[in-house]
């Protein structure tokens, strides 16, 4: 019986991924002001975009660009049902001339994500409703749109490995961003007592929940941050 209800669940879930519906969040471009230090300190813009695809699916992109270092991250999704599928993620990473590449591409026939890092191919067993390290964002802002109630946890294909992320929702916050001032809901990512990275984001209940500020600590001391400077619904 629970074989027969997997491959059921799993022959709904891949013909539902095939029939992509519309997103209720706008496609968009958005500016961050941005402060990252991968081995270096930089500051600069971060820009953010969601495209709709010519297949019908969604494409969610984050650049960052800098004299010494680059980062380009994206995800192609489709939405069903008011879920966020992950297809298909790509990440480069360039800093002082060393390169880092990871590729994802999900089948969710097989209920599988194969991975190549670094030109390491290999496959991870996967649960339905697994996200990528970008698909996740859409997916909280989805959650917010429909009003659920947090805690949020998502299971995260990352690193060659299934992670669990989560997330507390605390006290509204009006916030001010080059963008402008924002009431926002603030949101902690939950790592657990004994972790000492930190990560806060904000989000904007009239921009459709989007991402208004961001920080994170690493253990190390690092810092990345984000503030919106502009948005363009497309």
């Amino acid at each position: 019986m629970l074989i027969r209800t997997a491959g059921l669940f799993t022959t709904l879930l891949v013909s539902s991924v095939s029939l992509a519906q519309e997103l209720p969040i706008s496609p968009f471009k958005a500016t961050y002001a941005s402060k990252w230090d991968v081995g270096v300190a930089l500051d600069g813009d971060v820009t953010r975009s969601l495209t709709k695809t010519e297949d019908g699916q969604w494409h969610f992109e984050t650049q960052a660009a800098a004299l010494v270092a680059s980062i380009k991250e994206s995800s192609k999704v489709a939405v069903t049902e008011q879920q966020i599928t992950p297809l298909a993620y790509r990440y480069k990473r360039k800093v002082l001339g060393k390169k880092r590449l990871a590729e994802l591409d999900f089948d969710w026939s097989a209920l599988e994500v194969s991975n190549n890092v670094e030109g390491k191919p290999w496959k991870m067993a996967i649960p339905a409703l697994t996200q990528d390290k970008l698909s996740y964002q859409l997916q909280m802002r989805l959650d917010l749109i429909n009003k659920k109630q947090g805690p949020f946890t998502y299971q995260v294909a990352d690193g060659g490995k299934l992670k669990t992320y989560h997330f507390s929702i605390l006290d509204a916050e009006r916030v001010t961003t080059p963008a402008g001032e924002y009431e926002t809901v603030k949101v902690k990512m939950e790592r657990g007592k004994n972790s000492d990275r930190i990560t806060y984001i904000w989000f904007a209940p009239t921009l459709e929940y989007a991402i208004v500020k961001l920080e994170q600590t690493e253990p190390d001391g690092k810092k990345y941050a984000l503030q919106l400077k502009s948005l363009e619904k497309l």
